[in-house]
């Protein structure tokens, strides 16, 4: 009988550092394709227990440094400080795809964002060096993700946008995502990724069902099919935010 490990080195292995709900919901959409997921958080494997319960035999728990080197890619989905916080080095070379956004109340201010100098993915892949980085999976909300993954070739999938100055590692994030249930949309540099963050039009609401949702109902809210075009579009429309002002 092949063992878990032995899979492991069978099919390819995205790991996750990041147990939250973007974090997670990519998890289960890795292990629904049939890939191998390995998951790190701040807190430790054995607080990761129950979700690597509902996802086994695929999925496994490891430290941050051991998810990082085994991985064939990497989600990166933590809030900024512990980006930045991360070990020198640690994902020198590898696919990332990096979901971080800017949130004032939970991140602190950050000048360099507030003056609008750089975009978050300037700032992070800055931070993390010589990475492989592509911008992805931040403009969604978490429990839309697994809602809204379709199997390839479905008439009714959704797009996300990607963003990355590394052309082929946007061709290999287009692939990841497209394994993991959606189409992509090229969404340009990270200069640009400023198209699909907070406060844009791409960002969450073009996912929605119904675009007149309160806030207060958008983590309960009902997504609608929202097809590659559509995302072009949108993206096009955006024009850009002043991120001082941002409060949440």
């Amino acid at each position: 009988m092949t063992s878990s490990r032995e899979k492991e080195d069978l099919m390819s292995t995205l790991a996750i550092i990041g147990s939250g709900n973007i974090g997670s919901a990519v998890a289960r959409l890795t292990v629904a394709a049939g890939m191998n997921v390995v998951i790190a958080n701040s807190r430790g494997p054995e607080s990761l227990a129950d979700l690597i319960a509902e996802l086994s035999p695929l999925a496994r728990a490891a430290e941050v440094d051991e998810a990082a080197r085994v991985g064939d890619a990497v989600v990166l989905s933590i809030p900024l400080p512990a980006v930045r916080g991360l070990a020198d080095g640690l994902l020198n070379d590898k696919i990332v795809l990096d979901t971080s956004n800017y949130y004032p109340s939970r991140d602190g201010r950050i000048a360099e964002l507030d003056a609008g100098d750089v975009t978050t993915s300037e700032l992070v892949r800055g931070w993390l060096g010589e990475t492989r980085y592509v911008k992805a999976f931040n403009n969604i909300l978490a429990h839309h993700i697994p809602l809204l993954a379709r199997s390839q070739g479905a008439a009714d999938r959704s797009a996300l946008p990607i963003a990355s100055d590394d052309a082929e590692a946007k061709l290999e994030a287009a692939r990841i995502i497209d394994e993991l249930g959606f189409d992509t949309v090229d969404a340009g540099s990270i200069a640009d990724s400023w198209r699909f963050e907070p406060e844009s039009a791409a960002y969450t609401r073009m996912y929605l069902a119904d675009p007149a949702t309160p806030d207060s109902e958008l983590m309960s809210s009902v997504p609608g099919v929202t097809p590659a075009d559509t995302v072009s579009s949108t993206l096009a429309a955006a024009t850009p935010v002043d991120v001082s002002k941002r409060v949440f």
